[in-house]
C-alpha cells in the first residue's frame, strides 16, 4: 500500500503543472491581442493571475511548502515569470 500516495502525489503535480500550461497558453493568447502592447498585457494578466492563485491558495487552506505542487507554487511560477517580463518590458525602448 505504499505506492498510493506517491501515485497520489505525481497525479497532483502532474495536474496542477498541466493547469499551469493551460493557464500560460490563454495568457498568451489574450496578451497576444490586446491593444495596449503584449509586454504590457502580458505582466497585467501575470498580476492577475499572482492575485488570483494566492486568494485560492487562502481558501483552500493550502500548505505554502508543502510536497505536492499547489496554488502556492503558481503563485511564485507567476510572480517569477511576472519580474521577467517587466524587467523586459521596462528595458526595451518603446
Amino acid at each position: 500500500m505504499a505506492p498510493l500516495p506517491t501515485l497520489s502525489r505525481e497525479l497532483a503535480s502532474t495536474q496542477v503543472l498541466v493547469r499551469f500550461g493551460l493557464r500560460m497558453f490563454i495568457l498568451l493568447v489574450f496578451a497576444a491581442f490586446a491593444s495596449i502592447g503584449f509586454g504590457k498585457s502580458l505582466a497585467a494578466l501575470l498580476w492577475m493571475s499572482i492575485i488570483l492563485c494566492a486568494a485560492i491558495g487562502v481558501i483552500r487552506r493550502e500548505p505554502l511548502f508543502g510536497g505536492v505542487l499547489n496554488h502556492w507554487d503558481e503563485t511564485a511560477a507567476y510572480a517569477a515569470l511576472f519580474a521577467l517580463v517587466s524587467c523586459l518590458d521596462h528595458s526595451v525602448p518603446a
